[in-house]
């Protein structure tokens, strides 16, 4: 397999022209669609949305015309949010959906993200089922009197009405409150998304001030939204004096905030922010993975609330709420994900929630994050070599058995001065170490200590 194509639970992705071919998408696309036949009754219909990725039109026809070939009618939703296309598959009642987009990789890379009728990421037996028929060319075609039909479709306005309709969002108290907000989408969907959101929640035009929102899938920097590649909204909200930042990924599926004065808010706190949110006027648990921050459960003990953690993954998350009746979940990349809307990660969520928080409180977003817990997480990795990393993780789980330890992923270890999760990567020989403590550098020296003892 090339280095450039990633295959997994999640769909596949690649680098365009080098890995992931043309050819690559038709047989992942063909496989898809056999499971969509096979567990349809009557006629078939796919959504199929993309991010801003150059690569994008030629990615999404390959996709679709092989759907159509397969006798699967298609709705082509053009330039859509990850969120909007799930929530797509559901207001259709669709057989399933496509999203291309290889979220915060690089705009060379593009990938195919698989949903099925829930407008849900398939289940890892299901994945596993279109991963092993991508291996089989024999797929049946339809004959040229039973393709499938292309149908074209703007989902974004109902989403966003969908989003201003949740129980608690109040689009007067948030236009009475005269937020002036940064948006950076670096160049991707989110720059069309974001902004009609704001727009719709009563934010004046002339106080939205967008940076890099051109949909041209060029990226003005690197498209995970960490501290380092966002220097340039952090000055501007500072800047602007604006109240807050709102910075997506390619397919507006994670949220970070910049909080007022121009500081970064780690990404980990969307969720958290988000939660402390809903729980006021709310009740219910909260899922998330388990190498998201321990602020969860110490902002969850202020409610009577419990959290849940499951392996990582979105679809993993997901399950999980479902299992336990979560009513409100997410993952510490800055996903918010909530029930009531769909369940999927959702950066317009994630974003009206914050705001309407503040609409009603009067905080400052600088002042809220105040009252969250601190944590540090450092975000590690060893190389193993030869070594089996199942072998390395299963002796770490022996020597802590006495400790607090989950094993569902990998080898979580909760302490008392914090926590590490230790999994083996699928594409590399090594295996990531994420370490949690309340500074920096306890966090690193934890991470460091555990790197150190997988080996030893």
């Amino acid at each position: 397999m090339s280095q450039t194509l990633v295959v997994s639970i999640s769909g596949v992705r690649g680098i365009f022209g080098a890995g992931l071919d043309p050819e690559v998408i038709v047989r992942f696309a063909s496989a898809y669609g056999a499971w969509i036949l096979n567990n349809t009754e009557g006629k078939a219909t796919v959504v199929v949305g993309r991010d801003a990725r150059v690569s994008g039109p030629v990615c999404a026809d390959l996709v679709m015309r092989t759907l159509q070939s397969q006798g699967i009618d298609v709705i082509n939703a053009g330039l859509a949010t990850t969120p909007t296309v799930e929530m797509a598959v559901l207001q259709e009642k669709a057989s399933g959906g496509i999203v291309l987009s290889a979220s915060h990789n690089p705009a060379e890379w593009n990938a195919l993200k698989l949903l099925n009728g829930r407008g849900e990421f398939l289940p890892p037996k299901d994945a596993q089922v279109v991963i092993d028929a991508s291996q089989d060319k024999s797929h049946h075609w339809a004959s040229w009197d039973t393709l499938g039909n292309q149908t074209e479709h703007d989902y974004l306005p109902a989403h966003i009405e969908a989003v201003c309709g949740l129980e608690g969002i109040d689009v007067g108290q948030i236009a009475d409150r005269d937020f002036r907000i940064v948006v950076d989408a670096v160049n991707s969907v989110g720059g069309i998304a974001i902004p009609a959101l704001l727009r719709r929640l009563g934010v004046r035009e002339e106080q939205i001030i967008t940076l890099h929102c051109e949909p041209t899938g060029r990226f003005a920097h690197p498209a995970e939204p960490l501290p380092q590649n966002l220097t340039e909204i952090i000055e501007r909200v500072g800047r602007e004096n604006a109240d807050l930042g709102l910075v997506v990924d390619p397919d507006a599926d994670r949220l970070a905030l910049i909080a007022d004065g121009g500081v970064y808010v780690s990404e980990e706190l969307t969720q958290v922010l988000a939660a402390d949110y809903w729980w006021q006027s709310h009740s219910g648990p909260f899922a998330t993975n388990l190498s998201s921050s321990r602020a969860i459960e110490d902002v969850a003990a202020r409610y009577g609330e419990s959290v849940y953690r499951s392996a990582v993954g979105e679809i993993n998350v997901v399950e999980r709420m479902k299992e336990v009746g979560a009513a409100i979940g997410g993952e510490g990349n800055g996903g918010v994900i909530l029930p009531d809307l769909h369940y999927g990660r959702d950066a317009l969520v994630g974003a009206a929630l914050i705001l309407q928080h503040l609409a009603n409180t009067g905080l400052k977003l600088s002042e809220w994050v105040a009252q969250m817990p601190v944590y540090h997480i450092a975000k590690l990795k060893t190389d193993i070599g030869d070594l089996d990393p199942d072998t390395l993780l299963a002796r770490m789980a022996e020597k802590y058995a006495g400790e607090k330890i989950s094993t569902i992923d990998g080898v979580k270890i909760d302490l008392d001065e914090g926590w590490v999760h230790m999994r083996k990567s699928n594409t590399e020989p090594i295996i990531r170490v994420y370490a949690e403590a309340q500074s920096a550098e306890a966090a690193n020296q934890l991470g460091q200590r555990f790197m150190g003892e997988l080996l030893a």
